[in-house]
């Protein structure tokens, strides 16, 4: 009787101290579970990290993007360094840029010779933005659009679009002139006449008279529309079309591209 309750006692000992072989099973289906949950949230995370670049880089080149001001060519309005971001669809449609716009633009074959050009790499990276957009690229104020007869200036010291005098003050930077080079031109049509704020020191339209172009700017250059200024965050503000701009709306049938 004894030692049969020895022997009954150490092989429930035994029993007892010895692993379950169905709780192993169920351990490692837990760690093979977690193990694959972990390996689908990683390749989750990748999927939405690649779905999230795809998409930036899609809005950059199609819908709206930064640019650096890199000059001083339109200050008050804008400072060098400043960062605007540049709606590329504003001009989609059949829309086109209108009189008081802040454009962005690229002034190969305008402004800049056409064997300046960049490579067609390049020119892809550049609208991907993963490379900066260089010194083709400039902002300016358009003046005038195509049919618009723009002289420089009148008694009052004023620029006129189509006869009407065009009151700068609010968005030409204080003590500068309108322009201290005198001319009279008629935009021709599918061309911009643009110019700085800053018109002392702005290489603009007036710039490139004598050249193939007369200063224009081609329409379908405008890379878009500066409609904010995101930084610096303290000066953060939408780049509206002056008011003054609208005086000079269906003057004698000047300029206005439906």
């Amino acid at each position: 009787m004894t030692d049969g309750g020895t022997e009954g006692d150490a092989a429930g000992g035994r029993r007892a101290s010895e692993p379950d072989a169905g709780d192993d099973a169920e351990d490692d289906a837990g760690h093979d579970a977690e193990d694959g949950a972990g390996r689908r949230w990683s390749r989750d995370l990748l999927w939405i990290g690649a779905v999230c670049v795809a998409a930036l880089l899609l809005v950059n080149a199609f819908v709206a993007r930064p640019f650096a001001v890199p000059s001083g060519s339109m200050e008050g309005t804008l400072q060098p360094g400043d960062r605007v971001l540049v709606n590329q669809l504003a001009y989609a449609f059949g829309e086109h840029p209108q009189r008081g716009d802040v454009v962005v633009f690229d002034g190969i074959g305008s402004f800049l010779p056409y064997q300046d050009e960049p490579s067609g790499v390049k020119r892809l990276l550049t609208r991907a933005g993963l490379a900066p957009a260089g010194n083709t690229v400039y902002v300016k104020r358009v003046i005038g659009v195509g049919g618009d007869r723009i002289t420089c200036c009148g008694s009052d010291g004023r620029l006129r679009v189509n006869g009407v005098p065009l009151d700068e003050s609010g968005y030409l930077l204080p003590g500068d002139a309108p322009s201290a080079v005198p001319f009279d031109i008629v935009v021709p049509s599918g061309k911009l006449w643009v110019m700085g704020d800053h018109r002392s020191t702005s290489r603009d339209s007036r710039d490139h008279l004598g050249e193939p172009g007369g200063g224009t700017v081609p329409v379908d250059r405008v890379i878009g529309r500066a409609d904010w200024l995101l930084f610096p965050l303290g000066r953060t503000t939408s780049l509206d079309r002056p008011a003054a701009f609208a005086a000079i709306e269906g003057t004698g049938g000047h300029g206005e591209q439906r």
